[in-house]
């Protein structure tokens, strides 16, 4: 499935955004932030114990043209089993579970010690988990239930293809414990599946919307859509959109496709030349979403995310408050005691790391990042949402000086509308009156107390002004 301009799979943004382009870079599919204040914005206050799970299922039908994730591709050889569980398993899934139970059982909990937390979110991604049994799926819950608990009403997440469930499945799952699916829908026409590789047609995505929406007892779900495919055209688009609000979810993910080294479209297109969208015509498309899904009432709270009030993806809160959390499986990232790690992204490579793990023979480091390092994924994650960047929390982290130095730079980018500057009750404050703040360093006496991308067009420029912050920060 397509996500974003975090390394694939690792759920983590790039240290340093990727080569300027007037358009949103697309962001992790998990990523969530929202006006509605559903936590504190991400600082240097003390790390909280991981709370939240990433649950690595690589398993695809076939690789879909853009994708560069590490997956494996079962082919048509691949035993088909029923949805209900029954019949021929592929031993390339068994082995894998069999394979992250392993590292499941071999991760210590943070703290390691009766103070722990359980764990609130999971998030079941590929891949296309849903070409796995639910019975399999199942066993992971109950391992990481046995590990780290699980609270009273985890959210748990599951991705899901179109074409690879039916009713009877999902209701399995969530019987299981599933109670929010993200569904890859990617787009309502024909042929722009096709020209993606995709192993599903428009007549399973409609199938899938029916199985989905009737499910009961699930009404939390997300659909996935990809803007600037090629040959998509502005009214492929608004159908596309249409048909979106249409089946009703809870929350939309709309990201802009990206052209990989290494996968069939970076070897068939250059970005922005036919039939590729130019530049201008993918912040169009950026532009029509925005204003289709705000129109039907979904909340634009992060650059590639949508919701309905309430529905906030809780997992992906995770990512942008920088918190720690765990991930398991093949090419997957955690990020616990502020240290970054991913697992190996070839099959053979990572089953000698979990046995290393345990024998004893490898550990997480314990060492912090640098505080550059720190402040820069503290603007990075805070300026890709709604919610915008913490001048008094990041004055406390970071100091006064730096704090000074990023209001003077994006000062400018407040004057021409990319950037608002707001005070504590979250009131737009005028260009004249975030200058008048500057000069008491956006202190406690300062009216000045956020700075957010306006939307679309601020968010549209992430990448530059993400660019403009992070030469600041480290020159």
């Amino acid at each position: 499935m397509l996500r974003s301009a975090f390394p694939l799979v690792s759920h983590l943004p790039p240290k340093k955004p990727p080569r300027i382009r007037p358009r949103p870079p697309p962001v992790h599919r998990y990523a969530a932030a929202a006006t509605s204040h559903p936590f504190t914005p991400p600082s240097l206050s003390p790390p909280l114990p991981p709370a939240s799970a990433y649950v690595h299922l690589p398993f695809c039908r076939k690789r879909c043209h853009y994708c560069d994730f590490p997956i494996v591709a079962l082919g048509s050889s691949s035993p088909t089993p029923s949805p209900r569980g029954e019949g021929a398993e592929d031993p390339r899934i068994t082995d894998y579970v069999r394979l992250l139970l392993r590292e499941v059982a071999a991760t210590r909990p943070v703290p390691d010690a009766d103070d722990g937390v359980p764990l609130e979110t999971v998030f079941f991604g590929g891949g296309t988990p849903s070409l796995v049994p639910p019975r399999l799926v199942a066993a992971v819950l109950d391992a990481l239930r046995g590990q780290f608990g699980l609270s009273q009403c985890p959210e748990v997440s599951i991705e899901m293809d179109p074409g690879t469930f039916d009713a009877a499945r999902l209701r399995e799952l969530v019987g299981a414990g599933v109670n929010r699916v993200s569904l890859g829908v990617q787009a309502f026409q024909e042929d722009l599946l096709r020209a993606c590789g995709r192993a599903h047609g428009l007549r399973e995505v409609h199938e899938a919307v029916e199985i989905v929406t009737a499910c009961e007892g699930l009404q939390n779900w997300s659909m996935d859509l990809i803007s600037s495919l090629p040959n998509q055209t502005e009214a492929m688009w608004e159908e596309s959109l249409r048909c979106t609000v249409d089946a009703r979810p809870t929350h939309v993910s709309v990201y802009d496709l990206q052209i990989e080294q290494g996968t069939k479209f970076g070897q068939m297109y250059t970005p922005g030349v036919h039939p590729l969208p130019s530049d201008s015509e993918s912040a169009n498309l950026y532009k029509i979403a925005s204003k289709r899904l705000s129109e039907a009432g979904y909340h634009h709270y992060e650059i590639s995310s949508y919701c309905k009030p309430g529905y906030e993806c809780k997992h992906n809160v995770t990512y942008w408050q920088n918190r720690s959390f765990y991930a398991f499986g093949l090419g997957s990232a955690s990020y616990i005691n502020s240290v970054r790690f991913s697992r190996p992204r070839r099959m053979k490579e990572y089953a000698e790391w979990v046995q290393n793990l345990e024998d004893g023979t490898w550990s997480h480091e314990s060492r912090n990042s640098d505080m550059k390092e720190m402040a820069m994924d503290v603007v990075m994650l805070s300026l890709r949402t709604a919610w915008g960047l913490d001048l008094r929390s990041f004055s406390k982290s970071f100091g006064k000086s730096l704090t000074l130095s990023l209001c003077n730079t994006f000062k400018p980018f407040v004057e021409s509308g990319l950037v608002v500057a707001m005070d504590m009750q979250r009131q737009a404050l005028s260009p004249g009156d975030f200058e008048l703040d500057l000069q008491s360093e956006c202190d406690s006496g300062s009216r000045s107390a956020f700075i957010r991308l306006s939307d679309p067009d601020g968010f549209l420029l992430s990448n530059e002004l993400i660019s403009l912050a992070f030469g600041i920060i480290s020159p």
